[in-house]
């Protein structure tokens, strides 16, 4: 595979599922990830984090649905997309390109996050 990407980051986001007509799932959530390259005026290593949308379809986006929430520190992989669209902005039509990461697998990493409920049991 050429475009094979690999992220670890923190999902920002619950995932969101919406269901075609065809019976496909798309299920969509952010990461963050954290980017140290970027350099304040000290020249020390800035903690700057990048938002990256991630997709992942049928059985994958089901497997995300049952394991993955907000919090959850996770290893993502699989290929870079853009996905266009048009946006209008009142008289205006725009057409925006976003980078996508098109999920083929994942790994939780680290502790599950604590919930109020997990917190609330003890």
């Amino acid at each position: 595979m050429n475009n094979n990407l690999n992220l670890i980051g923190h999902v920002g986001n619950e995932p969101e599922v919406r269901t075609f007509e065809t019976g496909n799932k798309l299920v969509k959530f952010s990461l963050g990830v954290k980017d140290f390259s970027s350099r304040d005026s000290a020249n020390k290593a800035e903690d700057v984090t990048m938002w990256v949308t991630v997709e992942s379809w049928n059985k994958v986006g089901e497997r995300v649905l049952e394991q993955v929430t907000k919090g959850r520190e996770l290893s993502a992989t699989g290929r870079l997309a853009i996905n266009t669209f048009a946006k209008q902005v009142g008289q205006e039509k725009f057409d925006v390109s976003l980078p996508v990461l098109k999920l083929s697998g994942f790994h939780l990493c680290g502790a599950k996050p604590k919930t109020k409920k997990a917190a609330a049991a003890k």
